[in-house]
């Protein structure tokens, strides 16, 4: 897989776009709009020049010569490789992946979701070719974490999900583990409830956010307390993943809080938009 299309250029997208470039390969990235292009492109000068500064990479200014940021989807029609990358919102992502069955021309190409949530399946049934669609979860930030979960649903080619695990561990050096096709998959089933329950307990006023990522970083050895990581992953996707996980399971610990239902509903997103349990500048 040489050549990698990328939809949707937010921090997930650009970061897997930013990745696969890094490795060599030949990427696209499509946005809705030439402004939200320029974002993205943005984002990722920013993320390849602090890369070069540490000295991760020899040049920002090469890498990014291997990526074209584009609006218009039908730039995937020769992609080996496309990664939809855009809102965890399921009718939005059916619909992208009915249109990427018509435009990508390989019956050998791959579709993958990065998904936090939403079962493969769903997605990979409004294609013609299901067996040939795949979830490849990577994390935020994706430079950084080396991680990414592999989600074959039940009609998935298992050829499919090895050349899956090549791109991810081969090509791009980070750690593959497989999950099956269920809600969450393996890291989110267990994160967000643990999420939730402190934004319980902050809006139940039984401890200030502060003192309970503090309880979690110094009394757990955590890296980060659990509300300045739902201000990270962003207060819609956390929301957007418990009921994904809530519909599926109908488990009480999966229920959105209703503050956080309220936090969402006033744009107070976390870091993507300045403010969420935290104030950023």
């Amino acid at each position: 897989m040489k050549k990698v299309g990328v939809v949707g250029g937010g921090l997930m997208g650009s970061g897997i776009a930013e990745v696969s470039a890094r490795a060599g390969l030949d990427v696209i990235v499509v946005e809705s709009n030439e402004q939200a292009a320029e974002a993205a492109r943005a984002r990722m000068t920013k993320s390849l020049e602090r890369a070069e500064s540490k000295g991760k990479i020899d040049s920002a200014a090469a890498v990014l010569e291997c990526v074209r940021f584009e609006t218009d989807l039908n730039v995937m029609a020769d992609r080996d490789l496309v990664i939809e990358a855009i809102v965890e919102d399921e009718e939005i992502k059916t619909q992208l992946f009915r249109d990427l069955d018509k435009i990508v021309e390989s019956r050998d190409a791959i579709l993958a979701s990065n998904t936090s949530s939403i079962p493969i399946m769903k997605l990979g049934v409004v294609t013609s070719r299901p067996e040939k669609v795949i979830g490849i979860h990577f994390f935020n930030p994706v430079p950084v974490l080396k991680l990414v979960e592999l989600v074959p649903s039940i009609v998935t080619d298992p050829e499919v999900t090895e050349q899956a695990r090549e791109f991810v561990q081969g090509t791009l050096g980070k750690e593959a583990i497989d999950c099956q096709d269920r809600a969450g998959f393996v890291v989110n089933s267990l994160l967000i409830p643990y999420v939730l329950s402190a934004i319980r307990m902050f809006e139940s006023g039984f401890a200030s956010a502060e003192d309970i990522d503090r309880g979690m970083v110094l009394g757990a050895a955590h890296p980060q307390g659990p509300l300045a990581l739902a201000d990270l992953i962003g207060l819609d996707t956390t929301k957007a993943v418990a009921e994904s996980l809530y519909e599926e399971f109908k488990e009480p610990l999966y229920s959105a809080p209703p503050l956080l239902n309220r936090m969402v509903d006033a744009g107070l997103l976390g870091r993507k938009s300045g403010r969420g349990f935290y104030t950023y500048g």
